[in-house]
């Protein structure tokens, strides 16, 4: 059995600054720069052959590559605890396109729906049992946060890893986001 998900990795500028965040807040597991990325679908575990149809059903997503931008931070919560820290993702009719082709894919490979709704994020911390008001002043702190545009040139499918360290993300394959097959046409 392997892990997977599929994500839009980050540049490293963007990374950089997201990093720039993770501090402030006691008793979490923050992010490494390495793994900051932005989830376009959480697969989990599957088993080999699924994982070659997964990819081949991921050649077939389609679409040019798009501005996005990163603004804001927030959490979710589970049962009234705070429980992920997160930098927000400025709404994009083309990411949102491109989540609903992986999504789409994903299904005529054999992959279960997801029953989430997407919501765009960069996780940056994962909390146990961090002070509420150490968290609220952290929120409040970078609640401006944003980063310029940066070019979405491709996405990719992931192995993921759990470490002792934490999770260890290794790309599987790469799909490239081509000006000939615009977000919004075909797929």
């Amino acid at each position: 059995m392997i892990r997977l998900f599929v994500a839009i990795p980050l540049p490293e500028t963007v990374r950089r600054r997201l990093a720039g965040l993770c501090s402030g807040v006691r008793d979490v597991r923050w992010v490494a720069e390495e793994n900051l990325h932005l989830t376009l679908r959480f697969i989990g575990e599957v088993e080999e052959p699924q994982a070659v149809d997964i990819a081949a059903a991921l050649h077939g997503v389609r679409g040019g590559p798009f501005p996005l931008a990163l603004t804001g931070v927030g959490h979710f919560e589970s049962g009234r605890r705070v429980r992920v820290l997160w930098a927000g993702v400025e709404p994009s009719a083309a990411l949102t396109m491109l989540q609903e082709r992986v999504e789409s894919a994903l299904r005529r490979a054999g992959v279960p729906p997801d029953s989430r709704r997407f919501t765009p994020h960069v996780s940056l911390a994962r909390l146990k049992a961090a002070p509420p008001r150490r968290v609220g002043t952290w929120l409040e702190a970078h609640s401006l946060f944003r980063t310029e545009p940066f070019l979405v040139e491709r996405f990719v499918l992931f192995e993921s890893y759990l470490a002792h360290s934490g999770a260890i993300h290794s790309p599987l394959e790469i799909f490239a986001l081509k000006e000939d097959q615009p977000v919004g046409l075909g797929g």
